[in-house]
């Protein structure tokens, strides 16, 4: 805002300066000597009309204010016991009482100045829509009311700093519980030497006691390798500022020279409860949400959601067979209580949804032969068309039904079956899974917020490789007789859709459950076919690879509209996503395509990028090496400029984290050298 032009002690100087040098001219030459009067006067007289003009436009509006409270007059206003300032509707100051002069300008002069620096910078209009705004000055909180007048704008200071700094405290001092534990403690229990084991424990809880003192906080070691931790508000946003660090310590640790095992932890933070109960009970749930990402992260429960700090290292596959058994053991008993039973899936179906289903389908309908069961599909928007038509010409055309007949035949005693997702609104039918009271979710995404919260039965493993391989699981402890070669070809194909042959997030059950389809009659070439593609779709993903472009260790491509309008364009475009990962020193590909209207975005990695968080930095989700966002209705322009976006963010974080442990283990380096 440009300063208001009124009379100053310097004008008046520069209509004298031209006067004497006028006079000094007339020695020299008349001519010059009346040119130099005259503008000396014509400038005086300006600068004189211009400040009477000025004085009387500030009494008038200082008038207006005035009128504008009703039942003061200008010397009570001049004696207000808060600061008091009058400016222009441009925000320029016009008139200010003492209390301002002294408390606010410290003794300086500011008439005509902006009044911008006094309000925190803020627009003098938004004000003026509040009924009170925070400002700090020098120091100072201040409540500021503004008052709108006919001419002008008048604020009111009220000094309310000791309210300010006494409210601060107290919610600084807000008690925050946290609930931590190590993530792969049992594994290198069983894995290592007891004395590395033990060595490697207290190096993480010395580094952890440490933390928490660095918080001002006190924590105690709970049953079942857990601990909790008691620190203030204030200390919690500090280890906000430092991303938990902590994070990044105790992965660094090592728990012998030859172990192929790193340490991580989880930390559940529960906020802004209204008790010491209610924080515990957020901070364990927290908690559970971070395992189910796959751990080494914090979760913050508070009031307004859940905020997520680290996964930046790749999942460890850790659960046991014991709990599939006592998973299968409590799903027959649902299933033997209910009348007929949906198995359903996701929106758009792949292999691996359609697979489970099928694997869930076959056990049921032959184990439980008097239940009416049913698989759940969308044939016009799911992606498994060929394998559809491949078992509709077997003999399972009866085993599938669209949404609206299922909604028909819904009673108190349906049991609901979803597979490979565990997110309400991404179900193949949301409406259908609202009508169904007992729900029974089977699924191996890692958690998100928004997840199904209803479940009678949660199968939720985020270290297997696919929901087929968790339903072959089940379908070992329900009835391994019940599998022909056709559904043990249908459950082997979803495992290699996600596990791209075998190359990403295998571990011992993926292979174990393998084994057991072959036995059961799956035939590799079978299912190879299953993946064959038509010439173009060949063209276009390979259009699509030759089209992507570098940025930041990530390959990005996008699909142009006539690659839109295949009706395979979702797997043309994950096909496309996998194969970029061939690139050398590409660690991640997105590949943006539009959909059903809509503009979406499939990410692939091979793990050394966290492609997960970047697409639920975009509102989506998946896994560490496989994810994808629907950003809905906008521009393939618009969804890169996200992605960008998306990826710089992601990557700082990384980079930080990346740092802070190279600068740990150099400054442990250094003290071991000062030991020696």
């Amino acid at each position: 805002m440009k300063r208001k032009i009124y009379i100053q002690p310097h004008d008046l100087l520069f209509s004298v300066v031209l006067i004497l040098l006028g006079l000094s001219a007339k020695r020299f030459d008349h001519n010059i000597f009346v040119f130099d009067m005259i503008i000396a006067v014509i400038t005086a007289g300006i600068i004189i009309a211009w400040s009477l003009k000025y004085r009387h436009y500030v009494n008038h509006a200082v008038r207006g204010a005035i009128k504008g409270i009703k039942g003061v007059n200008h010397s009570y206003l001049e004696k207000f016991s808060v600061p008091v300032v009058v400016t222009d509707r441009q925000g320029s100051i016009l008139w200010y009482n003492k209390k301002f002069h002294i408390r606010l300008a410290q003794d300086k002069d500011y008439s005509g100045d902006p009044i911008s620096p006094f309000i925190n910078g803020l627009d003098p209009d938004m004000l003026i829509d509040n009924t009170g705004t925070n400002i700090e000055f020098d120091g100072t909180y201040y409540t500021v009311i503004a008052s709108d007048v006919d001419d002008g704008i008048v604020f009111y200071y009220i000094d309310d700093t000791d309210y300010k700094v006494t409210a601060r405290l107290y919610t600084d001092s807000r008690p925050i519980v946290i609930t931590a534990s190590l993530d792969n403690r049992d594994d290198f229990e069983r894995n290592i030497a007891n004395d590395d084991v033990n060595l490697a424990l207290i190096k993480i809880e010395t580094s952890l006691k440490k933390w928490v003192t660095s918080c001002n906080g006190m924590y105690i070691k709970t049953a079942g390798g857990r601990y909790k931790i008691i620190i203030d508000e204030k200390n919690l946003r500090g280890a906000i500022e430092e991303k938990f660090n902590i994070l990044d310590y105790v992965r660094s640790i090592k728990i012998s020279d030859d172990s192929p095992f790193s340490a991580t932890i989880s930390m559940g933070v529960g906020r802004g409860a209204k008790s010491f109960i209610e924080c515990e009970e957020w901070s364990l749930r927290a908690l559970d949400l971070a395992f189910g990402r796959g751990g080494d992260q914090v979760v913050i429960k508070s009031n307004d959601g859940y905020d997520f700090f680290g996964g930046v290292s790749q999942g460890v596959e850790k659960y046991e067979k014991i709990k599939a058994r006592v998973i299968a053991k409590s799903l027959a008993a649902k299933i033997a209580e209910s009348d007929n039973i949906f198995i359903m899936g996701h929106q758009t179906s792949d292999l691996d949804a359609v697979g489970a289903a099928v694997g869930m389908w076959s056990v049921i309908s032959k184990t439980f032969k008097n239940h009416y069961t049913k698989i759940v599909i969308n044939q016009e928007t799911t992606l498994t068309g060929l394998f559809l038509k491949k078992l509709n010409e077997n003999g399972y055309s009866n085993a599938f039904i669209e949404p609206s007949t299922a909604r028909k035949n819904v009673s108190d005693k349906t049991l609901l079956i979803i597979v490979d997702t565990h997110s309400p609104t991404f179900v193949e039918d949301p409406e259908l899974y609202k009508m169904c009271k007992n729900i029974v979710v089977i699924d191996h995404h890692r958690m998100m917020v928004n997840h199904i919260e209803n479940a009678s039965v949660f199968f939720h493993e985020p270290f297997a490789s696919s929901a087929c391989e968790m339903v072959t699981q089940l379908i070992q402890y329900m009835n391994e007789d019940a599998l022909n070669n056709y559904e043990a070809e249908a459950l082997l194909a979803g495992i290699m859709l996600d596990t791209k042959n075998f190359v990403l997030r295998t571990g011992v059950n993926t292979f174990e459950a393998a084994a057991f389809l072959k036995r059961k009659g799956a035939d590799t070439v079978e299912v190879k076919r299953l993946f064959s593609d038509s010439i173009v779709s060949y063209r276009t993903r390979s259009k699509l690879v030759a089209d992507a472009k570098a940025y930041r260790n990530s390959a990005i491509s996008i699909a142009d509209e006539d690659m839109n309008r295949q009706k395979n364009i979702r797997i043309t475009a994950a096909q496309a996503a996998d194969e970029l990962l061939g690139i050398k020193d590409i660690q991640a590909s997105y590949v943006i395509y539009k959909s059903l209207g809509n503009t979406c975005i499939s990410a692939r990695s091979l793990g050394d990028q966290n492609v997960q968080l970047v697409m639920e930095y975009l509102g989506g989700g998946g896994h560490q090496t496989m994810a994808g966002a629907n950003l809905g209705d906008v521009s393939s322009q618009e969804a890169y400029d996200r992605l960008i976006e998306a990826i710089d963010k992601m990557g700082e974080k990384a980079s930080d984290s990346t740092s802070t442990i190279k600068r740990r283990i150099l400054d442990t380096e250094k003290t071991n050298k000062a030991t020696e």
